[in-house]
Formats: C-alpha cells, sequence, structure tokens
C-alpha cells in the first residue's frame, strides 16, 4: 500500500537523520524501525450536578499532536536502538472558569496554558529475547499503566527489562523515579492515590522517588493465562497482584470469557495501608455481541491503594470516572458490547455499563452509596479520504451521597498518519 506524499516526505526525512548517525546506520535498525503522528482533537465537559458544588462546570477544548518513533535494533548479538514520543497540545478554547479538565497544563491564574510541549525518550537494549529499556516511556501491567485518556499520555523516567526466553513466559521488571503527568510538561515526584474515602493517612508527605515492580505472566494453556506482580511505592505502599484469564469457547462465534483478580496492598512506613481488593469479570460472547457480569470487593482498614495522579489501577471496575476502591466497598457491573462489522458495519462500535457500589465506609456519616452509567460509540472510517479517522463519543453519568455528582461527555477525533 502506498502511503501519502506527506508520509513518505517525512520517512525520508527520518530516513535521512538515522544515516547521518555511523553507530546507528546498520540495515536492520532501519528497516525494523516503526513511526506514527497521531492528531487527536478533544472537547471535555464535566458538569457538577450536587447542590454547593465549588465549580459548577469544566469544559475544554483542544487539539494535541503525538509523534511516536520506535527503532529497530543494531545488528548482532546485542543490538541497540531507540524509541521517542513527541507530543504538542494546543488549547482551543477554555475560559469563564471553566478550567481544569486534565487535557491542558494548569497557569497560575487557575486557568490554562495556551500550548504544552513534552519529548519523553528512552535508549533500549536486545539481548535475544530479553530487553532492556532507560529513559522516559509508558507502562503497562498489573502493577503500572500509564494514563491516555486525556489529549496527551502520561509517561514515566525509570527503566524496564521484558525476558520472554521461555515459550508462554514473559518476565517483567522495572524502576520507576519520576513522572510527567497527562496535564504537565514537567516531571516530578511520585505519589499515591489517597483521595475519596479510602481511609488512607500519610505521615512525612505524600511523595517519593522509588517505585519498583517484578513480576510476569505465565500461559498455562492455549486458553488458560495466569499473572503476577510484586511492587512497592517505596515508604508508601507494598503490593502483592495476582490474575488468572480463561477463555472458554463455546462453538463458533461464542465465547465465555473469566478475569479473576486479587491484590493484597499493605504500609510501607509512612501510610496505613491494608487492603484486599477482590474482583472478577464474566463475559459472554456471541458473534458481534459481548455480555459482561464485574464483582469487586474491597476489604481492609483502607481502600485500593494506587500510584497517582490519574494513574490506571488493575481493577474490573475502574471505568471512565470512578474506580469503585473505596473503604469496605462493594460493587457490581453489567456491560454491553455490539461491534457492528457482524452486520456489514466495519469500524462501528457501541458499549453500554451500569456500575452500582455501596457499604462506603463513612464513619458516623454511615454507609456510602453510587452509581455510574457509562456509554460510548465510536467509528473508525474504513477507506476513502477519511480512512484512518475515528469519532469516539463518551458520555457518563455518576451520583453518590459522599462525592461530586457528575454529567459528563468527551467527544474525541482521532487521526493517525503511519510515517514509517
Amino acid at each position: 500500500m502506498s502511503k501519502p506524499p506527506l508520509a513518505q516526505a517525512v520517512a525520508c526525512a527520518t530516513l535521512g537523520a538515522s544515516l547521518t548517525l555511523p553507530s546507528l546506520a546498520q540495515a536492520e535498525f532501519i528497516k525494523d524501525s516503526k513511526a506514527s503522528l497521531e492528531a487527536r482533537n478533544f472537547y471535555f465537559n464535566r458538569d457538577f450536578r450536587q447542590a454547593g458544588a465549588s465549580q459548577a462546570k469544566r469544559e475544554e477544548w483542544a487539539q494535541g499532536f503525538i509523534l511516536r518513533m520506535d527503532s529497530g535494533y543494531t545488528e548482532g548479538t546485542l543490538g541497540f536502538g531507540l524509541d521517542a514520543i513527541g507530543m504538542l497540545g494546543f488549547k482551543l478554547d477554555s475560559g469563564d472558569g471553566t478550567a481544569g479538565t486534565d487535557l491542558l497544563v494548569p497557569d497560575r491564574s487557575g486557568g490554562s496554558q495556551d500550548y504544552s510541549s513534552d519529548l519523553a525518550v528512552a535508549a533500549k537494549a536486545k539481548l535475544s529475547k530479553t530487553t532492556l529499556r532507560v529513559g522516559s516511556m509508558q507502562f503497562k501491567n498489573m502493577a503500572i499503566a500509564s494514563s491516555d485518556s486525556r489529549l496527551t499520555p502520561q509517561v514515566f523516567k525509570g527503566g524496564q527489562l521484558i525476558s520472554q526466553e521461555i515459550d508462554g513466559l514473559t518476565l517483567d521488571g522495572g524502576y520507576v523515579r519520576e513522572v510527567n503527568n497527562r496535564n504537565s510538561s514537567d516531571f516530578e515526584d511520585l505519589s499515591m492515590t489517597s483521595g475519596g474515602k479510602r481511609g488512607i493517612s500519610i505521615t512525612g508527605g505524600n511523595k517519593t522517588d522509588s517505585f519498583q515492580f517484578l513480576g510476569g505472566n505465565y500461559k498455562l494453556t492455549q486458553d488458560l493465562t495466569a499473572g503476577y506482580y510484586y511492587s512497592n511505592l517505596e515508604d508508601l505502599y507494598k503490593q502483592n497482584s495476582f490474575n488468572l484469564v480463561h477463555v472458554l469457547p463455546l462453538g463458533e462465534g461464542q465465547s465465555l470469557k473469566a478475569d479473576l483478580r486479587y491484590a493484597r496492598s499493605t504500609d510501607d512506613g509512612r501510610s496505613n495501608v491494608d487492603n484486599k481488593a477482590l474482583g472478577a469479570m464474566l463475559t459472554y460472547g456471541l458473534a458481534g455481541h459481548s455480555l459482561g457480569l464485574g464483582y469487586q470487593k474491597m476489604s481492609g482498614d483502607t481502600g485500593f491503594a494506587y500510584l497517582a495522579t490519574s494513574t490506571d489501577p488493575f481493577l474490573v471496575n475502574y471505568v471512565q470516572i470512578s474506580d469503585f476502591a473505596n473503604k469496605d466497598e462493594t460493587s457490581w457491573q453489567a456491560r454491553y458490547d455490539f461491534n457492528f462489522a457482524s452486520i456489514g458495519v466495519p469500524g462501528l462500535t457501541f458499549m453500554t455499563r451500569y456500575l452500582s457500589g455501596d457499604n462506603v465506609d463513612l464513619g458516623a456519616a454511615g454507609d456510602g452509596k453510587e452509581w455510574e452509567r457509562d456509554t460510548e460509540l465510536m467509528y473508525v472510517f474504513q477507506q476513502g479520504a477519511l480512512k484512518n479517522l475515528g469519532v469516539r463519543w463518551r458520555n457518563a453519568m455518576v451520583r453518590s451521597n459522599f462525592t461530586n455528582d457528575i454529567d459528563e461527555n468527551r467527544l474525541i477525533l482521532s487521526y493517525t498518519l503511519p510515517l514509517l
């Protein structure tokens, strides 16, 4: 398939730059390189519906560009390479006290900056099926997962070693010392999510410069995968996370997927973290339909602990706005998805889900309750001049007797141009 003229021009420029570096100008380094440019247009509207809300509405519109470049490796037993993520964000509309959506970098007046830019670069080395990366990067595993639900993604500074020397087994270890959040242009120390009704208290400050994790996944059979990770946010919490995923074929076009999760979190000196988080999600698939039922239970002296700010936690009931991870909270989820490709409309998908949580420990105020309803409709153009353009609408509603009542809409237009 031929690339458009712009893609060809950028690809040639990228190759030309590589050839000016003799130590990197090797066939595999260039041949296996990949690059893409995503243009992401994001409108965000969040209305606070409870009486007496300090801010009635958060509403912003912004344009972002995300350039991703992953090189191949130099030839030889030990190969070297580079990965990079370049990010630009531009304010299109924000004002009248409606800032705070996390799309843009805040300014000192309580509003948002007109533009922002970031560059995350990581060096990498590969020996056989083992890869070491050091620098700034995104992570996605049971212990740490970078958020990419705003204009530009969250990135961390550290290192990661992934080994797949044994068939079916992936070993994953890493060290992180700083984070560049999705609404920031600067790296900063790490911290722990402690808000809401988690019952988490901290002494000596909620900042540290060390997060470590070690674990992996093993494919026990063709249909069954087990995972385990140990993680430690220094001085704040330690966590052991377990996961079991089984996909049971039920006949042509049918399957039943079971996703079981358990995490045990304890303090590490400066906090009172003590939590057991149990989660399960069963999903039945039939042709283009899928129906899921989820259950999540928090127990212990506190709610669930994970990295702040807005890092994605490994919870079955972590959804668009809420995580249902407060102290003693029990929550249920019902979800329905439909892929219109099954009826001849490829690129169009629909999702809706409803979650309800109760038994939240509010102390003398009694038990807390909350619910959330999410709907998402997405279409990706399959051909023509708009091919690869994605249009996504996300709607959510939250009601609670202990936190904000929220109505939210997000409209996201995303176009990805392959460069290499």
